[in-house]
């Protein structure tokens, strides 16, 4: 079985067990898993959440029986660091969704999840080898509980992490056909986008089940993980673009609601794509203009790495950086065009 097979086995696997596993634990989901509306939420009706629980099932069953396949033949595999933390950080999820877990507490074992998953990357990994390696990775760590949380704020309206998370993983699929990412970490990525694929039907608008912490942290776990394997590899470009606009977006309203005083770690609702459903945007417009946008980062992206030349990456990344600001521009006006 060929490389391209085995990321289309994973990736297909993976959508028809999240798809079940949606299926079969929303009932209970339902008695016990409700997010009741406030005036910060984006749904009007309680809705439960825990989805996420399905497609971290598929995503690491599958990964991991087609790891273990394609281990036969000699393929790296992900250290098994990689599927603790992630099983970890989505068990915290699942108590922060039933019963909130205070701030401190929470950050804090975000904090041992990510902290894992960098201690675990090979000495011979680096990033910048002139950095000393402990500067090094305690900034990586930093990044990570960064990733990981913005991940989990731009999870505020339905398909939001669908259209970010599908498009992303596609480009780390493309990169690995490409031999250009592990075979092993693209087996993950496939899995991960087949499993979101597989839950996107129950959570198109009007949702019918949301990913919840459950989901979202477990999520910027593996898709900060990825990108960490792009930028021990030099593709630094490529880590920027493809999750820029989740970058963007979350940076810029942190930063703007810390100058502004505010409690910046409580919920709100001034997140630029938020603050486009306010202003007249229909939740299936927001959705569908970020979803093209990371399909215009994802190409970007993968044209930066095939190209190899800081030419090319400073033309990718200026276009990259236009386009997420056209998007915010617009989702920051006041009414709708």
């Amino acid at each position: 079985m060929t490389t391209t097979e085995l990321f289309l086995l994973a990736a297909v696997l993976a959508a028809f067990l999240s798809y079940l596993l949606t299926w079969a634990i929303r009932p209970l989901l339902l008695r016990h898993v409700l997010a009741n509306p406030n005036a910060r939420s984006s749904h009007r009706v309680p809705t439960p959440q825990g989805g996420g629980t399905a497609v971290i099932a598929a995503t690491l069953i599958v990964a991991g029986l087609v790891i273990g396949y394609v281990n036969a033949f000699n393929f790296a595999a992900v250290p098994l660091t990689v599927f603790c933390a992630t099983l970890f950080i989505a068990l915290v999820g699942m108590a922060d969704d039933i019963k909130s877990i205070p701030v401190l507490p929470r950050l804090l074992l975000q904090a041992a999840a990510v902290g894992a998953i960098i201690l675990a990357a090979p000495a011979e990994a680096r990033i910048v080898p002139a950095c000393p390696l402990w500067i090094e990775r305690g900034l990586a760590w930093i990044a990570g509980l960064w990733f990981v949380n913005l991940v989990n704020f731009m999870d505020g309206l339905d398909l939001m992490t669908v259209a970010e998370v599908v498009p992303i993983t596609a480009a780390i699929i493309v990169l690995g056909w490409l031999s250009e990412f592990p075979p092993s970490a693209t087996i993950v990525a496939a899995a991960l986008c087949g499993a979101m694929l597989g839950f996107a039907p129950f959570n198109r608008p009007v949702a019918k089940i949301f990913l919840g912490d459950v989901g979202s942290l477990p999520i910027g776990l593996l898709l900060g993980w990825c990108l960490l394997q792009l930028a021990h590899h030099g593709q630094f470009a490529a880590v920027l673009l493809l999750p820029l606009y989740y970058l963007s977006d979350a940076t810029l309203t942190l930063l703007r609601r810390m100058t502004k005083g505010e409690p910046f770690w409580a919920a709100h609702r001034s997140h630029f794509y938020q603050r486009a459903t306010d202003g007249g945007y229909s939740v299936p417009r927001v959705v569908s203009e970020v979803f093209v946008l990371n399909i215009a980062l994802a190409i970007l992206a993968v044209t930066s790495i095939e190209l190899g030349s800081f030419a090319a990456d400073f033309v990718c990344l200026l276009a990259g950086a236009s386009a997420v600001t056209l998007v915010l521009y617009r989702f920051a006006r006041r009414s709708a065009p």
